[in-house]
């Protein structure tokens, strides 16, 4: 039986909190009853702990190492054991984002925002709902423009070929009403 979170986090100097993320993360395994062995704890934490810049500054803890024979842990009570002395690197693997990562995700994001800004200030962007709403009315211009050109027409095309006008202009306003239709079924992809 060992020590309760609580007990283990005053043999450390550090919080409850600290104890139960260190447990959460896999840096130290408690026991099947849910204590913690301190001495296995202790030597887990060594060797899956990298040294914070407040404790290598400042050493204000001393926290006592495991003997060499107590970090050969049995492999029931070890979930994490790193073979080589060598601190592990501040990645993803516990799910968590490192501040060296936050703080490049943050820069790329400034970067791109400025680039964007100096774009719009050169005159090389435009506003998307701008050019969508003209584009729109654009083509609807050009719509009723071929929708009223039968009428306009007819009477003249009628006069030179010899038909009846009225005949001409119901070809005309159908043919020109099944191009805007085909014209029509044709989707933009606006990205």
């Amino acid at each position: 039986m060992g020590l309760s979170i609580r007990a283990y986090a005053r043999h450390r100097g550090v919080s409850h909190v600290a104890v139960k993320k260190a447990i959460d993360t896999g840096r130290i395994t408690p026991l099947p009853d849910g204590t913690i062995d301190p001495v296995a704890a202790d030597a887990q934490w060594a060797a899956n702990t990298t040294p914070t810049r407040r404790s290598v500054a400042g050493e204000a803890r001393n926290v006592p190492q495991a003997p060499a024979a107590a970090r050969e842990i049995p492999q029931a009570s070890a979930r994490v054991v790193r073979e080589t002395a060598e601190p592990p690197t501040p990645a993803l693997s516990t799910g968590g984002t490192s501040l060296l990562q936050a703080r490049t995700v943050n820069e790329v994001v400034k970067a791109q925002t400025n680039k964007v800004r100096l774009a719009r200030l050169k005159g090389e962007l435009v506003d998307r709902s701008q050019a969508v709403a003209h584009v729109f009315k654009l083509a609807r211009a050009e719509r009723d423009a071929w929708l009223n050109w039968p009428a306009r027409i007819s009477a003249q095309m009628a006069a030179g070929l010899g038909v009846d006008p009225h005949v001409l202009h119901v070809a005309l306003d159908a043919a020109v009403r099944q191009q805007l239709q085909d014209l029509g079924d044709l989707q933009p992809k606006v990205d």
